[in-house]
């Protein structure tokens, strides 16, 4: 790594070059009107910039490059240089400085802009506090409104406009022969001008000519690794970039690629692909619209591939590691990925049915994204070794205790990998193995008065069991609630004693009214019903079911609820009763007893 110091002038010529490009995984030049302003007020005043930061290419560059927003005649040469930090200060110097043609920005609203950027010559001699009010915004027609009003106008159209307005033009300030030449107009105007272009001179255009950028230059032979991690932590446009993007540009860069089929290789459009199909069959996984995606991301697509690369060169190499870290991912070749993409995908499509097993169907109710990536993992390993009753009781167990356990709330690359390990040892008849997941996890009997919102996994994992085991819907009572009626019936977790009546009624157990106890989950249209005391509305559901009482009662018990509590009005007896009864609903799905506050075994 080093560190030099270029002229400004010098740097924006190679951005108009192609010396200095971007690597493609950089995002677009967003810097509005007011920040460019603020910029050129800066460099005026030789104050500094910021240091910028570049990779050294040595003639190849590692990924698929572009130039910067401006400079596109120059696409197609490979760049000396790819900028990581500085893109959003070099691109607006360089339209505003460099180019003959307005800057294309927006307003602080959003709203387009074109702009030409002058400096007020007057003003620019004053003091340097006053500097930024002599940067000029002029809209692209060069006609500037001024004035109460806007009414007043100043012609910029022509040299002798801008010579008498006293507005020198920016986009030539490093072309010393344009300078000169408006110089010479300048002064015919007015005599007296000499003196005050001589201090425009002194003060301003000296210090712009000789402005110096600092620019860290990393060598070339700097590791994917290390170009993401530094671009993550110095990049100054405050966007992190995501390994998926920083493999993109990687992939677009391989020339072996490009030679065989006459394109680069996209990324992108491989994974939207991939998407698409998986949330055709299972919506668990979620939506990309506008580029914008909910559910199964691109990173933990690729953590499942890494997974499956690294466990299949352990087989070889005996002392590799199995592993989905960053480096991992960024050293990913483009051929496994092209290998193993398909095989994973088609486990993710097994992870989807699973999952609607287990009636987990919609992307909001899904506990933990991330458990999904070993899952995957060890159907990509194991093929339909996983079909059996074994292996599917044993998934389960583990599935669920990594949900009710809430295992997989922090950090999960190491538990990644000892759960593929562990998971794929045991599925092949190792029957002392017993996966860290299941071992370790446990339930404390008074997590379920904590469990109160969405944010918790175990909260939508007990939602989910209560569905799994049979609950029935109050209004709609022909059959059991399944993966597919949840949609169909807009079913969500509803309250079963309305926090109004607690509030009302059992005042000290108000704190309980959003706890999973107090919830169940239920179609919009029997929710529409529940005002009031439970005993009032549960006539009202069983008229509107045409059940008898006490067959309506049947029903009201799948949700794992005494009826009588209900009938009774009594918050206390049914929160210790659905208590109890949630408990050995969680212990059944764990396979192991819950453990109590005073640490004895329940």
């Amino acid at each position: 790594m080093a560190l030099d110091s270029l002229r400004l002038s010098d740097a924006l010529a190679d951005v108009a070059s192609g010396a200095l490009q971007l690597p493609d995984f950089q995002r677009e030049w967003k810097w509005d009107d007011e920040r460019i302003r603020a910029l050129i007020a800066t460099v005026t005043l030789d104050y500094p910039l910021g240091v910028v930061m570049a990779l050294q290419t040595n003639g190849t560059s590692p990924f698929r490059t572009r130039t910067l927003k401006g400079a596109e005649d120059a696409q197609g040469r490979v760049p000396d240089l790819l900028l990581l930090d500085g893109q959003q200060r070099l691109t607006s110097l360089f339209q505003a400085l460099h180019r003959d043609r307005p800057v294309e920005t927006v307003d602080a609203r959003g709203k387009e802009l074109r702009r030409w950027y002058y400096i007020d010559i007057a003003k620019s001699i004053g003091s340097p506090a006053d500097r930024d009010d002599a940067i000029v915004s002029v809209p692209e027609d060069r006609i500037l409104k001024t004035g109460f009003n806007r009414r007043d106008t100043i012609d910029l159209t022509t040299v002798e406009g801008e010579c008498a307005a006293g507005y020198f033009p920016l986009h030539f300030v490093f072309d010393t022969q344009r300078v000169n030449a408006w110089h010479q107009e300048f002064v015919k105007v007015d005599v007296t001008n000499w003196g005050l272009w001589g201090q425009f001179q002194q003060y301003v255009l000296s210090q712009m000519q000789s402005f110096q950028v600092p620019m860290i230059k990393l060598a070339a032979s700097t590791t994917m690794d290390a170009v993401c991690a530094v671009f993550e932590r110095v990049n100054t446009g405050g966007v992190p970039l995501n390994v998926f993007e920083l493999l993109t540009a990687t992939y677009a860069g391989n020339q072996e690629y490009v030679a065989q089929h006459g394109d680069y290789f996209k990324l992108p459009d491989v994974w939207l692909d991939i998407k698409k199909g998986l949330t055709a069959s299972y919506p668990v996984f979620g939506r990309m619209e506008a580029g914008v995606e909910d559910g199964l991301s691109s990173s933990d697509f690729l953590q499942a591939v890494a997974l499956v690369r690294t466990w299949e060169r352990k087989r070889q190499e005996p002392r590799a590691a199995i592993s989905c870290k960053r480096r991992d991912l960024l050293e990913l070749p483009l051929a496994d990925f092209s290998l193993l993409a398909p095989r994973v995908a088609e486990a993710f499509e097994w992870v989807g049915a699973f999952l609607e097993r287990q009636c987990i169907v919609r992307a909001p109710d899904l506990p933990y994204r991330t458990q999904l990536v070993p899952l995957a993992a060890v159907r990509t390993i194991l093929g339909d070794e996983t079909d059996t009753e074994a292996a599917d009781e044993l998934l389960t167990q583990w599935y669920w205790c990594g949900v009710l356990g809430e295992m997989y709330g922090g950090s999960t690359e190491s538990r990644f990998t000892r759960d593929v390990e562990q998971l794929v040892e045991r599925l092949r008849g190792n029957a002392e193995v017993v996966p860290d997941t299941i071992a370790e996890a446990a339930f404390l009997d008074d997590r379920l008065d904590t469990l109160s919102t969405r944010n918790s996994a175990a909260y939508k994992g007990v939602y989910a069991l209560l569905v799994k085991q049979g609950a029935v819907d109050w209004y709609f009572t022909e059959a059991p609630l399944n993966a597919a009626r949840l949609a169909e019936y807009s079913v969500e977790v509803r309250q079963i004693f309305p926090k109004a009546w607690i509030d009302k009624n059992h005042r000290a157990y108000s704190n309980r009214a959003n706890s999973i106890i107090n919830k169940t989950p239920l179609s919009l249209r029997a929710s529409k019903s529940m005002t009031g005391s439970p005993a009032g509305y549960l006539k009202t559901l069983a008229l509107e079911s045409g059940m008898r009482p006490e067959w309506f009662d049947d029903v009201i018990g799948t949700h794992l609820i005494d009826p009588a509590t209900l009938h009774s009005g009594d918050f206390e007896q049914f929160y210790v009763s659905r208590s109890k009864q949630l408990l050995e609903l969680v212990m059944s799905a764990m396979g192991k007893r819950t453990v109590f506050r005073d640490t004895k075994a329940g």
